[in-house]
């Protein structure tokens, strides 16, 4: 569905380059996750494939259509959520998506709801039914919340069947339960429509459920693969045990041939080996037993870490 070869984007009066030689592939119905800290180039990625940046060498395509010589057929495939909404707070929720319907040549105008297309109709009540919008679809905008304004945005972008939704941080700035809740609205767009998700996001918990997450730094790839990938192969996994007699237990973990570091507790290092048959294999009788699962967060933290060195 997206497909990036040798991608690199030099501003101008600039030493480096914003995006410095990125190629990756994006499966249709993915759920795809860019990240990287600030200033690492995930704001030019997405302003490249979305067509508002041209590249300065290097190419992509969005099902199949070139980003620069094709852009108007890039644009009728894309949807996208901006990081700041882009709203007019005098109209209604529903002449927000009427405007954008007309915008798109999607359907004719007419200056009431009741007079639109009935295709057009059927697909607002269909699509705010499922962003949990219905009720309120007629009320103005500057009367919403924040997470409704987003719901709005992403039910707007969501009208022309777009083959891929861009997402620039679609939650920052919404409390816990909001972003939750739209997360929620959001997979169920995917299970409904098939839409191929490309999220950049600085929660990584959003990230933890992605297919595949590319993380730049400086404009390059830094690590690429599903998030057990990424956390597989740059977080150790451990188990921390300890026992009333620290002595014995210390001599019994060197005589199984365990890895350990630092003092009691001691962490016992996995080395492909399940924490079920560590435990197993020690007689010692332990009073601490504490595993250490590595998160998606813990993984970038090490890369980004890294990186910076």
């Amino acid at each position: 569905m997206i497909r990036v070869e040798d991608l690199v984007k030099r501003y101008k009066k600039a030493e480096t380059n914003a995006v410095d030689g990125i190629s990756f592939q994006v499966k249709a119905g993915e759920f795809f996750v860019l990240l990287g800290p600030n200033g690492a180039g995930k704001t030019t990625m997405i302003s490249i494939l979305t067509t508002t940046l041209s590249p300065t060498s290097g190419g992509a395509t969005i099902d199949g259509s070139d980003i620069v010589r094709e852009a108007s057929a890039v644009r009728r495939k894309v949807g996208i959520i901006f990081q700041r909404p882009s709203l007019d707070q005098n109209l209604t929720a529903e002449e927000n998506v009427r405007f954008h319907a007309v915008l798109y040549g999607i359907f004719p105008y007419a200056p009431t709801y009741g007079l639109m297309a009935r295709g057009y109709r059927a697909k607002v009540e269909e699509l705010a039914k499922l962003l949990g919008i219905a009720r309120d679809i007629h009320k103005p905008v500057k009367t919403f919340s924040g997470g409704m304004r987003r719901k709005l945005e992403i039910m707007r972008s969501l009208l022309h069947d777009p083959k891929v939704l861009f997402l620039d941080e679609p939650t920052a700035g919404l409390d816990v339960p909001t972003r939750r809740t739209l997360w929620e609205h959001l997979t169920e767009v995917r299970r409904t429509s098939g839409t191929t998700v490309f999220l950049t996001t600085h929660y990584l918990e959003e990230a933890e459920e992605a297919d595949r997450i590319c993380i730049i730094d400086k404009g390059k790839v830094v690590s690429f693969g599903t998030p057990d990938d990424i956390k597989r192969d740059l977080v150790e996994e451990y188990v921390l045990v300890d026992a009333t007699d620290r002595s014995a237990l210390r001599d019994e973990l060197a005589r199984l041939g365990h890895a350990t570091s630092g003092g009691a507790p001691f962490k016992v290092q996995l080395n492909g080996h399940t924490v079920h048959s560590i435990l197993r294999s020690i007689e010692t009788p332990l009073s601490v037993v504490k595993t250490h699962t590595p998160s998606l967060e813990d993984a970038y933290l090490e890369i980004v870490s890294r990186t910076g060195e």
